[in-house]
């Protein structure tokens, strides 16, 4: 994860974009030198987040930083918080980005930004007009929010795949940094058509990357590879380095 600062337009915004997009390379840079073969960009730091739609300005900004981090070289995703899928692909079109993460595409979930419906016919229509290459992970049962009563993560994962279109599925722990359920990877990988791509979105550590392995073939982390194991820090180099030696190590890299 490449988390983003404060942009234009929210709460503690710091006045400089040039100061955004600068951390943005250096932690970009930091990841590239400890081995990381992708990165995915987030608003991370534009709490309290719109539900779904953002405005102008934090597209924009967010346009500019995912630009300047794709000139790395490496394979760029973009995930637009809270849910804004079609934010998301229109700035992966403008900059050659490889994939989105929609926290809700199919279904509702209850956050603290209130009831997420998902688009994902919206979304998937749009993405053959303006970035028909671009892949759209989606999450089910995303973190830092509640499913209706009744809801089954692996017919949540059908859903977002038979009918969602998805490309990648992703679960998490509840929170940032928060464990993955384990037996969540288990139920969607029994569920799910074979071949699917399986992904843990938050909590993976070197300490249990080896038992995720087993139900997941791709994870995003954030976390654990900051200062402290702190989301809100910047990435420890040594951190970096020691979960993607581990990686290698379960043949992951």
């Amino acid at each position: 994860m490449v988390h983003l600062l404060p942009l234009p337009g929210s709460p503690r915004f710091g006045g400089s974009i040039d100061e955004v997009v600068d951390v943005a390379v250096a932690d970009a840079a930091t990841l590239i030198d400890a081995g990381f073969p992708a990165l995915l960009v987030e608003n991370f730091g534009d709490a309290p987040f719109h539900a779904d739609q953002v405005p102008p300005e934090t597209v924009a900004a967010m346009t500019v930083a995912v630009a300047a981090v794709t000139r790395s070289g490496v394979p760029v995703g973009v995930n637009v918080l809270r849910n804004d899928g079609l934010a998301a692909l229109g700035i992966a079109a403008a900059t050659s980005a490889r994939f989105i993460r929609v926290n809700v595409l199919t279904g509702t979930m209850f956050t603290d930004q209130g009831p997420i419906v998902g688009r994902a016919a919206d979304i998937q229509r749009r993405r053959m007009v303006v970035a028909p290459d671009v892949e759209v992970w989606a999450d089910v049962m995303v973190k830092h929010a509640t499913p209706p009563a009744g809801m089954d993560i692996g017919q949540a994962g059908r859903d977002v795949i038979e009918r969602g279109l998805a490309d990648a599925v992703i679960f998490s722990g509840s929170g940032s940094g928060e464990d993955p359920r384990r037996e969540d990877g288990e139920l969607l990988k029994k569920t799910l058509p074979s071949g699917t791509r399986i992904v843990v979105g938050s909590g993976a550590t070197v300490g249990n990357l080896e038992l995720l392995l087993d139900v997941a073939d791709t994870v995003i982390v954030g976390s654990g590879i900051k200062v402290g194991g702190e989301t809100g820090n910047r990435p420890d180099p040594e951190r970096a380095r020691a979960l993607v030696e581990e990686a290698g190590r379960q043949g992951l890299i």
